[in-house]
C-alpha cells in the first residue's frame, strides 16, 4: 500500500513557508506580470531520483491559486531518470510564480530524503534487516520528512516522544540503571519498550528486565555479533551510530533486526527539480 502524506500537516507547513516567503505580497510578480496572464509549466527531474512530495507541491499551488491545474505524471515513491516530467501546471501566472519557490523547496527536500533513503535501503537487500528513520529531523518538518523516508523504502520509528518508549543513556544515568528503567516502563504497561545499550552487560541487563528491543549504540560489527548472541532471540535488536553507506551492509550482516540512520532526515541533500514556464 502506497503511503500518503499528512495533508493537514502539509497545509500547516506550507502556510508557514508562504508567510515567510511572500509576507504582505509578491511585489515582483504584481508589478511585472499582467493580472489576466495565464501560462503552463513543467516540473522535470534534472537527475535520477526517488520522488516524494508531489501532493504537497500541488497543495502549495492550490493554496495560492485555487483554480490552478496540477497534473502529476509520476507517483511518490517512484524511481525516475533524469529528464522525467514529474508534473504539469497551468493557471494564472501571478499566483503560480508566487507559489513556485515554496512548492519546489518542499518537493526537492522531500525527494532528496526519499532518494538518500533508497540508497541505504538498496544496501540492505538480502540481509533481512530493516531501515528505520529517527527523530533527527528539521524542526517543524518531521511528518513530511518521515513520509519521505517511507517513499524511499524505510520504516518509520516513533514520530515523537509521545508514541514510543526509547530509554536513552541520559535516562539511564538519571534513574540508576538500564534494568531499573526497563522495569519501570514495563510496570507502567507501556508497549514496545526499547532501551539503549552501550555495553554487552547492559544488553544482558535490559533483556533480562523485559525489554522488547535493545538499541545497540555505536558498536562495531564484531561487538554487534556478540550482542546479538547475548540477546539470543529474546527481543529485537537495532543498531545505531556510525552508520553510513559504506558501513551499513556490514552492520546489517551481523544479524540485527533494524538499523537506524539519522542522516536520511537530518542532512539529506535536496534533489534538483526544474520548473520551466511557457
Amino acid at each position: 500500500m502506497r503511503p500518503e502524506p499528512d495533508i493537514e500537516d502539509a497545509r500547516r507547513v506550507i502556510s508557514a513557508a508562504l508567510a515567510e516567503d511572500v509576507g504582505p505580497g509578491d511585489i515582483t510578480s504584481a508589478t511585472v506580470i499582467p493580472a489576466d496572464l495565464k501560462f503552463k509549466g513543467v516540473m522535470q527531474a534534472r537527475h535520477a531520483m526517488v520522488v516524494s512530495g508531489l501532493p504537497v507541491a500541488a497543495l502549495a499551488f492550490a493554496m495560492v491559486v485555487p483554480e490552478a491545474r496540477f497534473a502529476a505524471k509520476v507517483a511518490d515513491g517512484q524511481h525516475v531518470a533524469a529528464g522525467t516530467v514529474l508534473a504539469e501546471i497551468e493557471g494564472p501566472a501571478r499566483g503560480l510564480l508566487t507559489a513556485e519557490r515554496t512548492a519546489l523547496n518542499l518537493l526537492q527536500l522531500m525527494s532528496g530524503i526519499a532518494t538518500l533513503t533508497a540508497q541505504y535501503v538498496d544496501k540492505l537487500q538480502g540481509t533481512g534487516c530493516t531501515l528505520l528513520d529517527t527523530r533527527k529531523t528539521i524542526p517543524g518538518l518531521r511528518r513530511l520528512s518521515k513520509y519521505a523516508t517511507l517513499c524511499g523504502g524505510a520504516k518509520n520509528h516513533r514520530m515523537g516522544l509521545y508514541d514510543g518508549v526509547l530509554i536513552k543513556d541520559n535516562h539511564i544515568a538519571v534513574c540508576g540503571g538500564v534494568g531499573q528503567a526497563v522495569k519501570a516502563a514495563k510496570a507502567a504497561g507501556l508497549p514496545n519498550v526499547e532501551a539503549e545499550c552501550d555495553t554487552l552487560d547492559q544488553v544482558a541487563e535490559a533483556v533480562e528486565a523485559g525489554a522488547d528491543i535493545v538499541l545497540l549504540d555505536n558498536m562495531d560489527p564484531a561487538m554487534l555479533r556478540r550482542a546479538v548472541g547475548v540477546v539470543a532471540g529474546r527481543c529485537r535488536t537495532e543498531a545505531s551510530g556510525g552508520v553510513n553507506l559504506d558501513t551499513i551492509r556490514a552492520i546489517a550482516e551481523t544479524g540485527v533486526d533494524f538499523v537506524s540512520v539519522g542522516r536520511i532526515t537530518q542532512s539529506a541533500p535536496a534533489v534538483d527539480i526544474g520548473l520551466d514556464w511557457s
